[in-house]
């Protein structure tokens, strides 16, 4: 990743950027192209996207198929989810995501 957090180097988009749109509901590379203005092309867009786009909470290494898994299970909240995967058991930074992939089941 490049400094100060910004994954696109060409429309210098931060990472943020990136968060913000998957809390908003978009999930494909498609829908965050469109939303956060990177290009997906640039050498800091191949380099980081794939892991964004799958990775839901870093500190724990927890997957959004992870999230889904527990949702699936049958947790509710993002307090249920915590206590089966660890996501947002550390910063708590990923809790806003965990709570939008129980709202929209995506």
């Amino acid at each position: 990743m490049a400094s100060k957090g910004i994954i696109c180097t060409t429309n210098n988009v931060e990472y943020l950027a990136f968060r913000k749109a998957q809390i908003g509901g978009a999930r494909s590379l498609e829908e965050l192209k469109v939303v956060t203005g990177a290009c997906g092309e640039c050498a800091g867009c191949s380099e980081n996207l794939d892991n964004i786009m799958s990775m839901l909470c870093g500190c724990k290494n927890v997957t959004f198929q992870d999230v889904l898994t527990a949702i699936s299970d049958g947790a509710t909240t993002a307090d249920q989810v915590a206590e089966v995967t660890g996501a947002g058991t550390d910063c708590g930074k990923c809790k806003a995501l965990v709570a939008n992939v129980i709202e929209l089941g995506r």
